[in-house]
């Protein structure tokens, strides 16, 4: 099942989505179907996760490259292969081509995550380092494969990555055949194509709704245009849907058979890798979390039962600390107070009194006495506190406010 150059835009039927399965036998793994009785009381019909980030690699990726890579002529395979990828998608490339005794090359940016690139090399594959954003590293990729012969693995312009993605779906239908929606994460839409293909190929009436971050968003402006079209400088956390144009392949397929794309933003992003790791005991990196963010944006809007796929699990651990904080913070969790005090002994011990008192966890404190706006008796206290909601936070400022400090922030 290899395409080549001239036949790139055909497209992928159930067929092409099946025998990529048999490829993949022993491979990849059926990854588990989990309910969650949390989004289920919040959506109102049942909630199933789709668990990739327990896939091996911790994503779905392996799905497409192995397929294809399987697929290359025995010309192709001893020229090698060559990627560019941020993270999932050269772990996936690095370990297809480990399993099928081929040479591969991957190109990350300098900025990756380190566990990313470590990865990627224990699982077999070069490693270089270069740009500082994906596109930089793809436009290498590319070069070197003009260069030696290497063949190009696209991360999801191709109908091979598609079928094998596809995969996902075929798996889906048989865990939970009563699904009446499918949520998926979209970057470049090779996964939510994939999907769409075998699902409505065999269930027609199933609505699939693709996901984008709403700082990379390039699907609704292409959809709308009727051909794929770019987001100039695309902006997300979710670095595994950060992908500033739509594939020419899975483009074809989304607009035929995808029912909806929406967006969700980084608070809601956030918002949702807080409550797989909280609720559902999940590793989820934020494009992972993209359809949970989707259901809690808009809760009353998903026929059920539903089905959320977490694509992926590969979150860097300096992010995950940034990210938990960004998503207490949205639930009302975390708050950040600056106050001046009189610059004398006991007094950020009566401060923190205060805040007792308001039954806050004080998680930091930081003190500021250079400021030129500061009295030459005041220094500035910046507190970072574990708040219970919403509605603790407004009672932590009041017990401020009347106990006479000047909260400034």
């Amino acid at each position: 099942m290899s395409y080549g150059t001239a036949d790139s835009l055909r497209t992928v039927t159930l067929d092409d989505v099946r025998g990529a399965r048999k490829m993949l036998q022993g491979v990849a793994r059926m990854t588990a179907m989990e309910s969650s009785r949390y989004l289920s009381r919040t959506v109102g019909t049942p909630v199933h996760l789709k668990c990739e980030n327990l896939q091996r690699t911790g994503s779905f990726k392996l799905r497409g490259a192995y397929v294809r890579i399987a697929g290359l002529l025995p010309e192709q395979r001893a020229a090698g292969v060559v990627a560019a990828s941020a993270g999932n998608h050269a772990q996936g490339v690095a370990l297809a081509s480990s399993l099928l005794g081929v040479g591969a090359t991957v190109f990350m940016p300098k900025g990756a995550p380190l566990p990313k690139i470590s990865a990627t090399r224990e699982y077999g594959a070069e490693v270089r380092l270069h740009g500082q954003v994906v596109d930089e590293a793809l436009a290498a990729a590319e070069e070197y494969a003009a260069e030696t012969g290497a063949v190009f693995i696209h991360p999801f312009d191709h109908p091979d990555i598609i079928a094998g993605q596809g995969t996902v779906g075929l798996e889906i239908l048989e865990q939970c055949p009563e699904a009446r929606t499918i949520v998926v994460g979209a970057g470049g839409g090779g996964l939510v194509a994939g999907i769409a293909v075998a699902v409505k190929a065999l269930r027609p009436d199933v609505r699939i709704i693709g996901v984008q971050a709403e700082g990379a968003a390039a699907y609704p402006p292409s959809l709308a245009a009727g051909h794929p079209v770019s987001v100039r400088d695309p902006a997300t956390m979710a670095d595994g849907i950060k992908v500033g144009r739509p594939g020419d392949v899975p483009f074809g397929i989304v607009g035929e058979l995808v029912d909806e794309v929406r967006t969700v933003t980084e608070g809601e992003l956030s918002a949702a890798l807080l409550l797989c790791l909280e609720r559902a005991k999940l590793v989820v990196e934020p494009a992972g979390a993209s359809p949970v963010a989707a259901l809690l944006s808009r809760p009353d809007a998903f026929e059920g039962p539903v089905v959320a796929v977490l694509s992926g699990g590969n979150v860097d651990p300096v992010l995950m600390e940034r990210v938990l904080r960004h998503g207490m913070a949205a639930q009302g969790r975390y708050l950040a107070v600056r106050l001046r005090l009189p610059d004398r002994p006991g007094a950020l011990a009566m401060l923190l009194g205060a805040l007792s008192v308001a039954d806050a966890n004080v998680l930091d404190v930081s003190h500021v006495r250079t400021d030129p706006r500061l009295g030459l008796t005041e220094v500035e206290v910046e507190v970072h506190l574990e708040t219970k909601g919403p509605a603790h936070r407004t009672e932590v400022d009041r017990v401020l406010r009347d106990a006479g400090y000047t909260v400034i922030g």
